[in-house]
């Protein structure tokens, strides 16, 4: 490694640089810090402690990759976990790849190499294709070309985000799959998917059983409430009563829903017809 300040390597282009850049060097852990937009955030510590036992046994087997942000200064790119665990046991040094890159593209490499890790979560994923397309300003096209995935992939883990917060939880802490999500993704109020998700962890629903569940949902069809009928007053009731009384026959009003309405004396023969027709002219 060079010590010189003078003679610090700041491009690919430098006197020099080729000892440094796209090598593998042994490099001081405390010269290397956290990249603070590492796309991933957490770590299982029993995962971590069985690699620090790996490498306390076998060394560090796949070197990290850092880029060189001062002199003797270096920023994590990929390789936390090694990182971590290498620090967990204390060790001094650990073998790394130097690349001299902006804050874009180390983002851009971050972003790349994690989403490449087969132990990631569903969701992790998907944030991380969105800060591609967010941070980075990538189209879906571009994103697909640069990671090796079809779009339609990438449009499928992007639209678990659209999940209720509480479900994109429940698939980080493993408690349902990808195929799950994208299942429960189809019902867009998140109220009636956080029923679905409760249904699937209590009764341990498949996949097969989730998307059935879906799909006799959407078949229901909401029902229509009915219109409320107008209804007469106490008062008009009570008239109601007088009129049925006075005529003798049972009295019917009919009420529209503007209030308006109409009154209907039933009689039952022209004989009737005439004594309601007296009591009313009287």
């Amino acid at each position: 490694m060079l010590k010189d300040p003078e003679n610090d390597i700041t491009s690919a282009k430098d006197k020099n640089a080729d000892q440094v850049v796209g090598n593998i060097v042994e490099l001081e852990l405390d010269t290397i810090e956290v990249n603070p937009n590492q796309p991933r955030t957490s770590f299982n510590e029993e995962t971590l402690k069985e690699l620090a036992s790996s490498i306390r046994e076998l060394g560090v087997i796949q070197p990290i990759t850092v880029r060189k942000i001062s002199f003797n200064k270096y920023q994590l790119v990929s390789g936390e976990r090694r990182y971590r665990a290498s620090k967990l046991i204390g060790l001094k040094t650990i073998p790394a790849y130097i690349r001299i890159a902006n804050d874009q593209e180390t983002l851009e490499m971050a972003l790349v190499e994690n989403i490449q890790r087969q132990d990631l979560d569903p969701i992790e994923i998907a944030l991380s294709y969105q800060r591609l397309l967010e941070e980075i300003d990538l189209t879906q096209e571009r994103l697909s070309e640069r990671i090796g995935k079809n779009r339609s992939t990438i449009s499928n883990y992007l639209r678990l985000l659209k999940l209720d917060p509480i479900i994109q939880t429940g698939m980080r802490d493993g408690f349902l799959s990808m195929g799950h999500g994208r299942a429960i993704i189809n019902i867009s109020d998140q109220k009636k998917q956080l029923e679905i998700y409760e249904k699937v962890i209590s009764d341990s629903l498949s996949v097969r059983e989730t998307e059935n569940l879906v799909r006799s949902l959407q078949k229901r069809k909401p029902k229509k409430s009915k219109p409320k009928k107008p209804t007469l007053s106490k008062e008009m009731k009570a008239t109601v009563s007088e009129f049925s009384e006075h005529f003798g026959a049972k009295i019917e009003v009919k009420l529209t829903k503007k209030g308006s309405g109409r009154i209907v004396i039933p009689f039952s023969s022209e004989e009737d017809f005439r004594r309601l027709e007296k009591l009313i002219k009287d």
